[in-house]
């Protein structure tokens, strides 16, 4: 019986870790499989996501204009001032670990500077650049 119930934990812990342990890796692969949907050659490009973050859309904003051209710098919300922590997973380890966390900023942010949602190959761009950003600093792992 024992033996049992030691199987049902590791089973659930297995199968529920990727809600509260999710990767920056885990991201970059779900977004390159949903643009691939529409566009099976696509593959993230860390250059697209750098130009299309530092890139105003049609609006008065960028990505950068709040978060810097550095993902590895705190930025500062132009209107509210608020500070805003570093958006590079290996500096900021808060960056990209949950899906819920993920979600929210895209959807939030890609309003602001696009005026509707983030395709997921725009993501996946992002999230690629975020990435290779934070572990050009030298002080990522």
């Amino acid at each position: 019986m024992e033996t049992i119930r030691a199987c049902v934990v590791v089973v659930a812990a297995t199968v529920a870790a990727p809600a509260w342990a999710e990767r920056p890796s885990d991201f970059l692969r779900r977004f390159e499989a949903e643009a691939r949907i529409s566009d099976a050659a696509f593959n993230a490009s860390a250059e697209r996501g750098r130009n299309w973050f530092e890139s105003r859309h049609g609006r008065d904003w960028s990505c950068s204009t709040c978060h810097t051209k550095d993902p590895a710098a705190s930025g500062r919300h132009e209107v509210t001032g608020k500070l805003i922590d570093p958006m590079a997973p290996d500096v900021n380890a808060e960056r990209l670990r949950s899906a819920r966390q993920v979600g929210k900023w895209f959807r939030r942010n890609c309003k602001d500077v696009l005026g509707r949602e983030c395709s997921a190959a725009e993501k996946a761009d992002v999230v690629a650049w975020l990435i290779a950003a934070g572990r050009s600093t030298g002080d990522g792992q």
